[in-house]
């Protein structure tokens, strides 16, 4: 196959500014549209014929990393054009994160160092919570070792601000990709394809190639949807407890077959099991179609939601004995770290893919 468009830039010229590196290979793809419909960036792709700064980061927050284009590619090394687009657009998908985040630069110091700034982050929160639990207090159930007021004191902050740098970055992100007034429609089916990761199951729905190229799988839409609806459970778990503390005076702990529970329970077991699988997998991936010097950013996230969830069952299995106190330090250690590197952390990425999936409505509309 020949390439019959003319390209705006040297196809040959690789260049290392991740975004100029992502737009030599997308128009090399634009020319070439053999990828056409691998997923939802290809299709977005051929929409345009010459790209700005706001697409490539709009086309790369699009990307889910699924790799099925690169095995496909005629043009990967060896050839002159040396194409690796999920490595491409890994890379300028990480740097938008970066750039975007609000306060500067805390994004760029995790994705690099995440590992030993989580570990350290729950360690010291977690020794904070333990000296709070030895002050003389009173409750029931975990109220015993930190009161209501002491958690509310603590983590409303911790929760509601860095809802306002994830605000402040999805703002200057909409901005830069040029993104209109959202409709309804448009909401819905950027909430649909979030809810099924459609993009995540190759172009004919057959699996992606992350782990091998031989090999198409759903393992990976299938442990990232295991992750993100446990998540929400979990999220519901903890809104339903307030709604039934504060709105029906029935403060906690709550039995097995109370909502909180029925939901917090199952939510946990998938996040373990999410988490878990997402280790393995990346075990398999070929870490050159990633973005080079962030595996520990990416690493530390994934570790800590399997912590957050593992600590939350084994302190609920545990509850009223010894280990309580330590367990609950713990716990909560790791779910303040897990607020307050939110912004920074590939948590975010969850956020700017939404928005990413929100401008792809827009922009597929118009076409």
């Amino acid at each position: 196959m020949s390439l019959d468009v003319t390209l705006q830039t040297d196809p040959g010229a690789i260049s290392d500014d991740p975004v100029m590196e992502a737009r030599r290979q997308i128009e090399i793809c634009n020319a070439c549209r053999y990828c056409e419909g691998f997923c939802a960036v290809f299709p977005a792709i051929t929409r345009d014929k010459v790209f700005a700064d706001g697409d490539i980061t709009q086309l790369a927050n699009l990307c889910h990393n699924c790799r099925g284009c690169y095995y496909a590619c005629q043009y990967t090394a060896p050839h002159e054009f040396d194409l690796n687009l999920p490595a491409a657009l890994a890379e300028a998908r990480v740097d938008s994160w970066e750039r975007l985040a609000w306060p500067g630069g805390l994004a760029r110091i995790f994705q690099k160092h995440g590992m030993a700034m989580a570990a350290l982050l729950v360690l010291a929160t977690a020794v904070m919570f333990w000296a709070i639990a030895a002050l003389p207090g009173g409750g029931a159930g975990f109220y015993a070792w930190l009161s209501h007021g002491a958690m509310v004191a603590i983590f409303l902050p911790a929760f509601l601000l860095p809802l306002v740098a994830i605000g402040v970055g999805l703002r200057r992100y909409w901005r830069e990709v040029g993104g209109a007034p959202v409709t309804l429609t448009q909401l819905r089916g950027a909430v649909l394809s979030a809810g099924r990761m459609k993009n995540l199951s190759g172009g004919q729905g057959q699996g992606c190639n992350f782990e091998t190229e031989e090999r198409f799988s759903d393992a990976r839409r299938h442990v990232h949807q295991a992750v993100m609806y446990g998540f929400l459970l979990c999220f519901g778990a903890t809104a339903s407890g307030t709604v039934m503390h504060y709105l029906f005076a029935m403060p906690a702990p709550y039995g097995l077959l109370s909502l909180p529970k029925l939901l917090g329970v199952p939510g946990g077991l998938l996040m373990v099991a999410g988490t878990a699988g997402m280790i393995a997998l990346k075990r398999r991936a070929d870490p050159a179609l990633g973005a080079q010097g962030r595996s520990s950013g990416e690493s530390a996230f994934i570790w800590l939601l399997g912590f957050v969830a593992l600590t939350g069952l084994v302190l609920y299995a545990l509850r009223d004995t010894a280990l309580t106190g330590a367990l609950l330090a713990l716990h909560l250690g790791g779910v303040l770290t897990l607020f307050l590197l939110t912004p920074y952390s590939k948590m975010a990425h969850g956020f700017y893919r939404f928005a990413a999936l929100i401008r792809d409505q827009q922009t597929a509309g118009k076409g």
